[in-house]
């Protein structure tokens, strides 16, 4: 009997990212945190590669589903509050790090520091905590 995997990451919310592509949040959000910061200070490799991404999202999709773990947090309200909410520490806050959520919300994501490190680890956190914590 084959079991269907269930998806970590979605097509819809790595699109969504890709709009913002050129600062490389579809690259963190897909687990690729150095290319990710490559985009960021070459604005998407000069906007080619964010053109290119615009096909390679669904390999990359696979790739994230494989890579980690399912389980009560969901990797895509984390990555969206992350982005739109990080210095304001509610994804911290979602995920039950409720100390470091109220630090991040009373300085600003650590003055941005702490969201940069979120940015590069946040899959990896939400791994560990589902992997202890499955649905």
């Amino acid at each position: 009997m084959i079991q269907s995997q269930r998806q970590t990451h979605t097509p819809l919310i790595g699109y969504i990212l890709w709009i913002f592509g050129f600062l490389g949040a579809h690259r963190f959000y897909y687990g690729k945190p150095i290319s990710g910061t490559i985009y960021f200070f070459t604005l998407g490799l000069f906007l080619i590669g964010w053109l290119v991404d615009l096909f390679l999202i669904p390999s990359m999709n696979r790739d994230a589903d494989i890579r980690f773990h399912e389980g009560a947090i969901d990797y895509n309200i984390a990555w969206i509050l992350l982005t739109f909410l990080g210095l304001l520490g509610i994804h911290r806050l979602y995920m039950g790090k409720w100390i470091s959520g109220i630090i991040y919300l009373l300085t600003g994501g650590i003055l941005g520091l702490g969201v940069i490190y979120d940015f590069w680890t946040l899959n990896e956190q939400i791994s560990l905590l589902n992997s202890s914590k499955p649905l």
